[in-house]
């Protein structure tokens, strides 16, 4: 599975369509630069964001403006495509905790991740989905993370592989951590050292504390290295009554309009 990425309102959304049709799940990434408008204050962006564009008025920071405008048109676009409808015939809400859904819209479920210049969608038509970014850089290790995120199974798997890819496991971690609490819209008030996950060098499978088995097969976990830079995750629950081609759920794919496929 490559990791691959969208380019903007341009980009053809036939790939994330297909995908949803036939597995039932697709998660996008995309750069801000690539989404943001060059006016944030366009008359037309009122109605694009609709109620998220009071939340905008209210953010001083230019950077946050641009990631928040960015990410929400990148998710209604992406919706858009995948239910055949139009940005303006959907209303992005928030549910107690800040999970984001469509208004309205039961047979299609949304989660929404971004860090610095990265934004990531995840969409479902079988269940539930998270998604999380981080840099894959971002410093972890060394600052007592590592008891506040890891299990005890977790915190021995982090300290056997070689230190210098210790980091790069906790940030692996926290992203299928935060996927996976955004998944049943818990976000960070589950606490991470109550649930794990399997070694990079196997598949992923939530695990408990003392490293056993922790969930079925209605739920999948997969991580990605994107562009070298960031580590991105995604939980998926389908409980198999989404009417797909197979009875067990598929891993996500990133997508990409240079694939072969569109």
């Amino acid at each position: 599975m490559r990791p691959l990425r969208n380019r903007g309102p341009a980009d053809s959304w036939l790939p994330v369509r297909r995908e949803v049709e036939t597995a039932g799940v697709s998660v996008v990434y995309a750069a801000v630069a690539d989404w943001v408008p060059d006016d944030l204050g366009a008359p037309g962006l009122a109605a694009a964001l609709g109620r998220d564009h009071q939340r905008l008025l209210q953010m001083n920071h230019a950077l946050n403006r641009s990631r928040f405008v960015a990410s929400r048109l990148l998710l209604k676009s992406a919706a858009a495509a995948v239910l055949r409808t139009t940005t303006d015939e959907l209303e992005l809400a928030y549910k107690p905790g800040g999970r984001p859904h469509l208004r309205g819209v039961d047979q299609l479920d949304v989660s929404l991740s971004h860090t610095e210049d990265l934004l990531v969608v995840g969409l479902t038509r079988t269940g539930r989905i998270g998604v999380d970014a981080e840099n894959a850089d971002r410093r972890m290790l060394g600052l007592g993370t590592e008891r506040q995120v890891c299990t005890p199974y977790e915190l021995e798997a982090v300290h056997s592989v070689p230190e210098e890819q210790r980091n790069g496991e906790l940030v692996r971690l926290w992203t299928l951590k935060e996927a996976y609490s955004k998944a049943i819209g818990q976000g960070l008030r589950f606490r991470f050292t109550e649930f794990g996950f399997t070694p990079e060098d196997r598949q992923v499978q939530m695990l408990r504390p003392d490293g056993t088995p922790g969930v079925g097969w209605e739920w999948t976990f997969h991580s990605w290295l994107v562009d070298e830079v960031y580590m991105v995750s995604a939980a998926v629950y389908d409980p198999g009554f989404g009417g797909r081609s197979t009875g067990r759920p598929l891993l996500p794919v990133l997508h990409d309009p240079g694939s072969s496929t569109r």
